[in-house]
């Protein structure tokens, strides 16, 4: 009596197992997330604080500019006073008219600068009555001096009273600038912290992104590679298996489907915190060209008062750090779109239809021409036999064969691609697809269909999908792949398909 074929329960168990690991995942994604919503929050109030620091050193540079510039303009009109008085000549009142028209506009400068500052208001206030004073007592010797009243004119600027006024101003002027300086010290020693501070949480930023991506596509690594394992067994049961075997064989199809929406679920999971990343990245950039614009408008009003420290900080350091975390999220993004499109593809319903497989490569053919007619390529197409299948994932396969032939062509020569066919015994037909390519070393035959590897020199774009997502769309049609190729010899892929596609097949 004939030994019944023992059922396999490693697909079974990877499915009991798969579930805490989905949660630790999805923990794990959880608590990455809200740590870099975190230091992003932190990073976009740091540099908030470094604008409004940059923003109290610029206003307090201006006040002190305007202060200094009212005492200079009181010099200018009381240098013209006292050129007038002695000399009686008009040019000297000039001098005086011109800085008396312009102290009007300094004081109501400073008045907008420091109205937020009860300090400095007050002392404006002050200053504000001494000028008064002292531009009244300037008409007053100036109006004595036209009408001849000279003597009287000296007397009032040898009381003493004018330089008194002005010291009085000087003061003033001195105590909120130093006033002034005090703060800007404050706020630069606190900017320089909060810049440092920027600093440390992109980098730990960045840190937290690959650590996440690492982690990340190692779980979801696992998760298809044991899918595929359990894809792989599955096959291996179903073929020649009794009646009673493909009854249990059932279980494992439905167990097939649940890894197949799980994969879909974990891709999708990672991907919607992965756009926020990506949300809070471009945050990040907008917020660091604003500073780089204030940092430049400060060079450029006080050349000097950035430390290069600091100037590399915001100029390099910080742009680098934002760069790696973009760099980062786009590669990892790439990988889950193509894990996606995987999941879907392998949970897509197929559709059986006649296909002139003749009609159909020439079409894929004409869709790469720009490619080949860039590089002299040629492809020649013989006859070939029709099946009948899904032509969606008919397409998807041949296509891909023939883009890996061109992207792995060899430099120094045309490439030439060779697709023939032929009808073999058991309803079974054969396609070989052939190329001169840069070929396949003998020890990588196997490798090139596994997930995320690659043979050869990595010269070319890709992420180790394509063809094990063709020998998966063979095997899930009821075929297999093959292939020959050594290196420098091109390559020859054998893809063996049923005539006409089972009603299921698991």
């Amino acid at each position: 009596m004939k030994q019944r074929p023992r059922f396999d329960v490693t697909s079974l168990n990877f499915i009991r197992q798969s579930q805490p690991i989905y949660r630790r995942l999805l923990l794990l994604l959880g608590a990455a997330f809200a740590l870099m919503l975190v230091t992003n929050t932190g990073i976009l109030y740091m540099l908030r604080q470094t604008s409004a620091y940059t923003e109290i050193e610029l206003k307090g540079h201006q006040t002190q500019i305007e202060g200094w510039r009212l005492i200079s303009l009181l010099t200018d009109a009381e240098t013209g006073q006292r050129g007038f008085m002695l000399t009686a000549r008009p040019d000297y009142l000039h001098v005086y008219n011109n800085a008396l028209e312009q102290l009007p506009g300094v004081l109501e400068g400073l008045d907008k600068l420091v109205a937020d500052d009860p300090d400095l208001s007050a002392r404006l206030e002050r200053i504000k009555a001494l000028y008064e004073h002292r531009r009244r007592l300037m008409v007053d010797t100036v109006e004595m001096t036209r009408s001849g009243r000279i003597g009287e004119a000296v007397g009032a600027i040898r009381s003493g009273q004018g330089k008194a006024l002005m010291d009085g101003m000087r003061q003033e002027v001195s105590a909120m600038s130093a006033s002034i300086d005090r703060r800007t010290d404050a706020a630069t020693n606190a900017a320089r912290w909060a810049q440092r501070m920027s600093l440390i949480l992109s980098i730990v930023s960045g840190l937290l992104m690959v650590l996440l991506g690492v982690i990340g596509a190692g779980l979801v690594r696992r998760q298809i590679h044991d899918l595929l394992k359990a894809q792989n067994q599955l096959d291996r049961i179903n073929l020649g298996l009794e009646e009673e075997v493909r009854v249990r064989t059932a279980d494992l199809v439905r167990v097939n489907e649940e890894i197949q929406r799980f994969a879909y679920i974990v891709s999708h999971d990672l991907r919607a915190p992965l756009v926020n990343v990506m949300g809070y990245t471009s945050e990040l950039e907008q917020i660091a060209g604003n500073v780089r614009t204030l940092l430049a408008r400060l060079d450029e009003e006080h050349p000097g008062l950035v430390n290069d420290e600091t100037r590399l900080g915001i100029l390099e350091d910080a742009p680098e750090a934002i760069g790696f975390i973009r760099a980062s999220t786009t590669k990892m993004d790439g990988l889950i779109k193509a894990i996606l499109q995987l999941s879907r593809d392998g949970r897509r319903d197929l559709n059986p239809q006649p296909l002139d497989m003749q009609q159909m490569l020439q079409g894929l053919v004409d869709a790469v021409a720009h490619p080949l007619a860039e590089n002299d390529g040629q492809v020649i197409i013989g006859e070939l036999p029709g099946i009948t299948h899904d032509r969606m994932a008919v397409e998807q396969i041949f296509g891909n064969l023939i883009d890996n032939a061109i992207k792995y062509q060899d430099p120094e020569q045309s490439l030439l691609l060779q697709i023939k066919g032929r009808e073999l015994d058991g309803n079974m037909v054969e396609f070989e697809i052939t190329d001169n390519g840069r070929g396949i070393a003998p020890k990588d035959h196997e490798r090139i269909f596994e997930l995320f590897r690659r043979s050869g020199r990595q010269d070319r774009p890709g992420e180790g999908l394509g063809l094990a997502f063709v020998r998966s769309s063979v095997r899930r049609l009821g075929g297999k792949i093959t292939v020959t190729s050594d290196l420098g010899k091109g390559t020859t892929f054998r893809v063996h398909l049923p005539k006409h596609q089972p009603v299921r097949v698991a």
